[in-house]
């Protein structure tokens, strides 16, 4: 009796089959571009990531460079203010003292002239024209003016002569009554001295 193996005839194209390639070259090409299509879109959004980080980093410091520069704007200001009040009060103060100096002398010399009216004197009227004083007065006796012009004389605020410009006896019912007008010269003692210019055979100054 005669066996036929049917099986191994059968089994032959299958192990074929099973022996060609599971990939092809042409779905390793299609792999290769999704992967680098895949890394590159990848790549693209880390760097699309980071310069919206660093945009947005920069945006706050620029917000806060903006903040301080307005801080600085406005202390600035203030002090530009303080400043400019500060030079209003010192030229407030420099022109104070320079009217306390210039009313020095005038009051010494309304001082000076108190002092030197005598009894039974008095003045008028007082008129000023640089450092010359006109002075017009009513007195008793000539006695009185004598002595209210050697008062002012012996004063270091008045220079000497003290001149009378006028003088008038007056009958009245109380007896003589003196019209007077005087000039005086005023000097300031307390002003340094000028120094006196040099003569040709003076030594020179060191």
């Amino acid at each position: 009796m005669i066996r036929i193996n049917l099986l191994a005839v059968e089994r032959g194209p299958v192990a074929k089959k099973k022996a060609t390639p599971a990939v092809t070259a042409a779905q390793r090409v299609t792999i290769g571009a999704a992967l680098i299509l895949l890394s590159t879109i990848v790549g693209v959004g880390w760097w699309y990531w980071s310069l919206h980080t660093e945009g947005v980093r920069l945006d706050d410091e620029i917000a806060r460079a903006e903040t301080e520069a307005n801080q600085l704007r406005s202390v600035l200001a203030q002090v530009q203010k303080f400043e400019a009040r500060k030079a209003q009060l010192q030229q407030r103060v420099s022109l104070i003292e320079q009217l306390r100096k210039g009313q020095t002398a005038p009051v010494h010399v309304l001082d000076e002239v108190s002092r030197a009216l005598p009894d039974r004197l008095w003045l008028v009227s007082m008129g000023q024209r640089g450092a010359d004083f006109t002075m017009e007065g009513r007195t008793t006796s000539l006695t009185g003016l004598s002595d209210f012009v050697g008062n002012l004389e012996g004063s270091s605020w008045f220079k000497r002569p003290v001149e009378i410009l006028d003088s008038q006896v007056e009958q009245t019912a109380g007896g003589d009554l003196v019209r007077f007008t005087i000039r005086a010269t005023t000097q300031n003692p307390e002003a340094p001295a000028t120094p006196a210019p040099a003569g040709r055979g003076a030594p020179p100054a060191r």
